[in-house]
């Protein structure tokens, strides 16, 4: 009579190939290490073989799941929270009543089979071994502490016996998450072609900008009208250098990136790819900051004509769900020279002033234009004193006035990096010398 535990482990490898839209759950290191240890436990179950392949292989998922940080149930919710196949990205613009009933079908049949999976823990793999092969040294097992961001999940998840009746609960998750990279990060560049997951976006946030109040303000409201479903308009964030004018962008991030705000930085080199990224993103739900940092064009530089096509619109529709968000130095993005100016000698191009308007008019196609004007010494040290707050440095304000004019002075003038930059060297010196 067949052992009931070999039973048991048969069932499994055939519910784990019989996946229909869900595959990519279990074709990564290690859910292929997984199955590859059910298959060694089948092995050992059928011919009694002596149990090194055993060892091998539970060591062999053991460092799979140490490298991914996680349990192995985790990481089955992860991978199948990232999960694009047909069903996960048209259940984001489509209800679930308007998709194909096969399609419907098959995702229910793949989430109850990934429900068994998530059962069968690192818990109960160990007692297989030990059950199967008892000649075995004791294992460690690996079941570290569940992840915080996904307990939400969890406990929605635990009111059903069987996943295929969550339904609902996974397409919520898919559509204020998204899926695949969009799942994975929040902070995404376009790289060579595709998005690439930015794994540590800088961690700066709303709170720790001082000055620029009222431009600050409105780049909030704006962002606002997005997440809310409203006509949000590209913005062009200008002004002296080291103004805080990234950080603000970046800082937006961070603080809605849980109400499904993504930012995508474009490098300037690549914006010709901008109205491929906008197709991309069209139909998520969704919402893009596409970020083109420092933003200026030399006056023979065709690239701008891409970014226009975005800014005005195409035979395409604009997307509703992205906006650009760009910062620049310059007042006129495209570089201009006196000789670009007509004279009635010159009689190259019949229309030069049409060149020339389309040229400064650029920077009329941003609906909103944020300026950011040097920092005044007033402006400068309340932003060293809201920094030095946070940082919790302790001098008397006249000192700490006192040593950032001397920053100011010696380094690079009035400024919101330079006041970042002479408080991070502060604190450090401070603690060093014991100083607080």
């Amino acid at each position: 009579m067949k052992h009931p535990t070999l039973t048991e482990i048969e069932a499994l490898l055939l519910q784990a190939a019989s996946l229909l839209i869900y595959q990519e759950v279990m074709a990564a290191a290690p859910a292929n290490a997984y199955l590859e240890l059910l298959q060694e436990l089948q092995a050992e179950a059928q011919t009694q073989q002596p149990g090194a392949r055993l060892l091998k292989a539970y060591a062999a998922w053991f460092r799979a799941m140490a490298t991914q940080q996680q349990s192995w149930p985790d990481y089955l919710l992860t991978r199948s929270l990232q999960a694009q196949n047909p069903f996960t990205q048209q259940v984001q613009r489509q209800e679930l009543t308007d998709l194909p009933p096969a399609l419907v079908a098959a995702a229910r049949h793949d989430l109850r089979i990934l429900q068994r999976l998530y059962d069968c823990d690192g818990d109960r793999i160990a007692a297989w071994v030990t059950e199967l092969a008892p000649q075995l040294p004791p294992l460690i097992r690996w079941n570290p502490i569940n992840h915080p961001k996904l307990a939400d999940l969890r406990a929605r998840l635990q009111h059903f016996d069987d996943w295929s009746q969550a339904l609902e609960v996974w397409v919520d998750c898919y559509r204020r998450q998204g899926t695949g990279a969009f799942a994975q990060f929040r902070a995404l560049r376009w790289q060579q072609g595709q998005l690439v997951g930015i794994a540590h976006p800088d961690p700066i946030r709303l709170a720790h900008l001082a000055g620029y109040e009222a431009q600050k303000a409105t780049l909030v409201k704006n962002t606002e009208f997005l997440l809310n479903g409203y006509p949000a308009l590209h913005v062009l964030l200008y002004g002296s250098r080291g103004s805080g004018k990234s950080s603000l962008v970046k800082a937006l991030l961070n603080e809605f990136g849980d109400r499904g705000l993504r930012l995508v930085e474009v490098p300037k080199a690549e914006l010709a790819a901008l109205p491929t990224i906008m197709e991309q993103i069209y139909d998520s739900r969704l919402k893009f900051i596409l970020f083109v940092d420092d933003l200026s064009f030399e006056a023979d530089d065709d690239a701008y004509k891409a970014l226009k096509v975005v800014l005005e619109g195409s035979v395409t529709a604009r997307s509703a769900n992205g906006v650009v968000y760009a910062t620049s130095n310059r007042r006129h993005l495209v570089r201009e020279f006196f000789d670009d100016r007509p004279r009635p000698q010159d009689a190259d191009e019949i229309h030069t002033w049409d060149t020339v308007q389309e040229k400064l008019s650029f920077r009329d196609r941003f609906g909103l234009t944020l300026t950011f004007e040097p920092a005044d010494q007033p402006t400068y040290l309340e932003i060293v004193q809201h920094l030095a707050a946070q940082a919790g440095i302790a001098l008397a304000q006249d000192e700490l006035a006192f040593r950032a004019r001397q920053w100011a002075t010696q380094h690079n003038g009035r400024s919101g990096r330079s006041a970042r930059q002479f408080v991070d060297f502060l604190q450090a010196e401070l603690a060093l010398s014991g100083g607080s």
